[in-house]
């Protein structure tokens, strides 16, 4: 059985868009701090609006599709925002204008997340969507490892100049944009509904109690992985020089981008709690490596980050999928962003106070903690089921 070309297309699509952000998200924390003066607690407060804005919008976004039965208009619209931001972020003289860049970039991908996780569900076999969301998220990682790396030569070309590095992240995105717009399909469904377009909150009661206990995890999961701009300000902490601290996203991908694929053929042949044990187990692991004081530790758990990463993300994708109904996967991906998404603003919010209150440990000490919580619950929640 083949991957339908719509998967490959929509992880091209991701991989360019991701170098594009990641060139961004490798270098703005540095960014905030160093040039324009923020703090840790401005930084999670900037990252968590702009991912906790991006997750709203994908409640919306996903109802939407499914009401319209169409999804690559809304998919185009978000892509095409995200692209449109890219030059904001070297032109910012203020931290205010860097969180409006965020924010609207992250309302781009809140408008085409689940649109475009739903699109994936509805042109995938059950038989292959486990490795369907493995290769769409891996190709979207192949693009977070080449963004940090371009990062990396341009500093270097270009003597640490974060502003003229910025620029060069609107190249791709603009790409990513125009590969969407020719080469995507979506598959044929029924016409659209009639009335307006909106949420219907009745419909959640479709929903069954296995759908809540994806959401719930993925929301306690969220707390415990804070926004990525924590580990680039922990190596700056450790003294990695400026130039070089896009590698440890680089790092990261790279083990995430390894992991994702064959987690998603593990997944579909049934070992999904296996999956979700061992990445709550590596989490925790990189948590509290990360909060001592020390480069190798640091590096050994940057690479279990990007461990848990590429065992969970595509995981919880495949699940939310499969506990909701065929017509209604976009608003089951929305309710899940969404949830997500205030447990994320919530998370990045807290790391940054901890770290100006009691320091980088704390925050991490945290991370751990919520971990070991999500995965006490879900096996107290599976057991016997």
């Amino acid at each position: 059985m083949n991957m339908p070309r719509t998967v490959w297309v929509l992880g091209l699509v991701s991989l360019l868009m991701d170098l594009s952000s990641e060139l961004v998200h490798s270098l703005l924390p540095v960014f905030m701090t160093t040039v324009l003066g923020a703090g840790m607690l401005a930084v999670g407060i900037v990252e968590g609006i702009a991912e906790a804005t991006a997750s709203a919008l994908k409640a919306f976004s996903g109802a939407l599709s499914d009401r319209m039965k169409r999804r690559k208009p809304l998919v185009v619209l978000g892509y095409g925002l995200a692209a449109l931001s890219k030059p904001l972020f070297p032109l910012a003289g203020a931290v205010a204008l860097v969180l409006g860049a965020r924010v609207m970039d992250r309302i781009g991908k809140g408008i085409r997340g689940a649109p475009r996780d739903a699109l994936i569900a509805d042109v995938t076999p059950d038989a292959l969507r486990g490795r369907a969301y493995g290769l769409r998220q891996g190709l979207d990682t192949v693009g977070a490892v080449l963004g940090p790396l371009a990062a990396v030569g341009l500093m270097l070309a270009f003597a640490s100049d974060v502003r003229t590095v910025l620029w060069f992240a609107a190249v791709p995105a603009a790409l990513s944009v125009v590969v969407l717009v020719l080469f995507v399909r979506e598959a044929e469904r029924a016409a659209p509904a009639t009335g307006s377009p909106s949420l219907n909150f009745g419909s959640l009661k479709k929903f069954k109690f296995q759908y809540w206990a994806i959401v719930a995890l993925g929301a306690v999961l969220t707390l415990a992985r804070f926004s990525e701009a924590f580990l680039i300000l922990r190596a700056q902490e450790l003294g990695v020089a400026l130039a070089m601290l896009p590698v440890v996203l680089v790092v990261m991908n790279v083990v995430y981008t390894a992991f994702a694929y064959p987690a998603g053929v593990a997944a579909d042949r049934g070992h999904r709690k296996a999956l979700l044990v061992w990445g709550l187990a590596a989490l925790i692991a990189s948590d509290l490596l990360l909060a001592r004081d020390s480069l190798p530790l640091l590096a050994a758990g940057v690479v279990l980050w990007g461990a848990h990463m590429g065992l969970t993300q595509g995981l919880l994708s495949m699940l939310v999928a499969g506990a909701a109904p065929a017509e209604l996967r976009g608003t089951a991906f929305g309710v899940f962003h969404l949830v997500s998404g205030v447990a994320l603003l919530a998370a990045s919010v807290l790391a940054g106070w901890l770290w100006s209150a009691f320091g980088a440990a704390w925050t991490f000490y945290a991370g751990a903690l919520f971990t070991a919580v999500a995965l006490a619950g879900m096996l107290l929640v599976t057991k016997g089921r």
